[in-house]
């Protein structure tokens, strides 16, 4: 009887085994890291670059918080998106030499690929952009032809051709007669004086009946600067009838001024700025007309050059290049610049803008 009773638990402890093999066999496997549980979404595969690059761009500007930079921001994120480079526009809170170049440092410290800069003074950041091209960083300059220790300098355009563009819209609309005066953020903002001194010497040239009576003001790019500056102005010469500004805040700063006195239509406003800064000064009449260029298109032209450099193509980087960026489809040499040893290194575009009119406001919605 006990055999026969041993026997039948050997039976039934065999059979309890065989279920649970069974039921063991049947179960889902157990997740691991890299293959996740049937009942969770796998995770999404890292985006690629688009082949072209995978560098690091960062775009150091004059200052932040202005809608020029602003601008200049949005082309830069585009531009890194299109070509999957990592890029960034960085700038001090205030047109400062030496902040920039703090910030300078700071990226030659995180060993970057390339630097696109807009210097408040070229001469200032010589000593670190010296520096940062020694560690084997690309640098592309814009506003500056002058830089020294740049790869290239990417200029909107003829500077001087540009001032006296908007010289003589201020000649047209003060009936070629009478005082004015000229701003530029810095003395030391290379392109900036460049576009005064082309429009004092197309005034100089063409229009002898109008009579500069104090030039190259400095606004630090403020705009309560500049209007605090009409003011004094009208006040020390009533008779005033014309200003040109270099900043982008320049124009809106002297016009606000114009409306606050009273003097829309009798003193005439003309300088660099752009709708979303100068839009509702063009529609009340304190400006008369304002030149321009994209700067999303100028940050988007000085990273492709840099691109270029980081892909060993500086043999493209000839006179006709076509960037392929509204602007920038025929580059030339930049025959203006003071430096002649290499010439080659300094290029501008044909990305001049002059908007008189709402109408032609409306063209422009940035």
């Amino acid at each position: 009887m006990k055999k026969v009773l041993t026997l039948f638990l050997c039976i039934v402890v065999a059979l309890a085994f065989t279920l649970f093999a069974a039921c063991g066999n049947n179960a889902a496997p157990a997740a691991t890291p890299s293959e996740p549980a049937a009942d969770q979404p796998a995770a999404a595969a890292p985006a690629e670059p688009s082949g072209e690059g995978g560098f690091t761009i960062p775009t150091v500007v004059k200052l932040i918080g202005i809608g020029w930079f602003d601008r200049m921001e949005v082309g830069i994120t585009e531009w890194g998106a299109q070509t999957g480079n990592i890029t960034s526009l960085l700038g001090p809170p205030q047109a400062d030499a030496a902040l920039q170049n703090q910030i300078l440092e700071d990226l030659i410290a995180q060993n970057v690929d390339a630097i696109s800069v807009v210097p408040f003074s070229p001469e200032a950041c010589e000593p670190v952009l010296k520096k940062a091209m020694e560690n084997g960083i690309v640098i592309i300059a814009h506003e500056a032809d002058n830089q020294q220790n740049c790869d290239y300098d990417i200029e909107a355009f003829n500077n001087f051709a540009y001032g006296g563009g908007l010289m003589d819209l201020l000649a047209e609309a003060m009936g070629e007669e009478g005082k004015y005066y000229t701003t530029v953020g810095s003395v030391t903002s290379k392109s900036q004086n460049q576009w005064e001194e082309g429009g004092v010497a197309r005034q100089e040239e063409m229009y002898p009946n109008m009579i500069l009576v104090e030039r190259k003001i400095e606004t630090h790019d403020e705009q309560k600067r500049s209007q605090e500056i009409m003011v004094e102005m009208l006040k020390k010469y009533p008779d005033l009838r014309g200003f040109q500004g270099a900043t982008s805040q320049d124009a809106p700063g002297a016009a606000q001024a114009i409306e606050d006195a009273g003097l829309i239509g009798k003193v005439f406003i003309v300088g660099t700025t752009m709708p979303s800064i100068s839009s509702k000064y063009m529609e009340n009449g304190s400006l008369y007309a304002m030149g321009l260029w994209d700067p999303a298109k100028a940050g988007q032209a000085m990273n492709a050059l840099a691109l270029l450099c980081l892909q060993d193509k500086r043999d493209l980087i000839v006179p006709g290049l076509n960037l392929g960026i509204e602007g920038y489809e025929n580059i030339q040499l930049n025959e203006q610049t003071e430096i002649t040893d290499r010439p080659y290194r300094y290029l501008e575009g044909a990305a001049m803008i002059k908007i008189t009119s709402v109408e032609e406001m409306a063209n422009f919605p940035f």
